[in-house]
């Protein structure tokens, strides 16, 4: 759906059944409908047809709809967190070890870890990582 686009619940309704309609004769079995936030008004009506929400971003909401009788084959929502631990050695072969600040391990000694940020090159994210727990 294009954020331009004045949209009232009725004339979704009327284009997501076509829509669904469509899909169907074409032998598809899913349906995807992203949503910008500015069209937030119309989940309800998606969701009272059979939609269900996959995932959100700050800025939209993906809804889909299976279509056959069949099993749901819809791959599931792609979330991950990426964790990075740095092993620093010296000139003389020591480790850097740092100790927990917070959490259940606090004053644990342990090597500095962290997560990767979105987009971060991983061994960036290990310097930062070391930069950060050691000030």
């Amino acid at each position: 759906m294009k954020k331009e686009e004045p949209m009232d619940s009725h004339k979704f309704h009327t284009m997501m059944m076509a829509s669904i309609s469509n899909r169907r004769q074409m032998g598809k079995k899913g349906v995807w409908i992203k949503l910008p936030i500015e069209l937030a008004h119309l989940v309800e009506a998606a969701v009272k047809e059979g939609f269900w929400y996959h995932h959100a971003e700050a800025t939209y909401v993906m809804l889909v709809y299976w279509i056959p009788e069949t099993p749901n084959t819809l791959p599931a929502n792609a979330s991950h967190r990426v964790g990075i631990g740095a092993l620093v050695l010296n000139n003389n072969g020591r480790v850097l070890v740092v100790k927990e600040k917070y959490g259940k391990n606090t004053g644990i000694w342990k090597l500095p870890t962290g997560v990767v940020e979105e987009g971060e090159d991983i061994c960036m994210a290990a310097i930062r990582e070391v930069q950060e727990e050691t000030g």
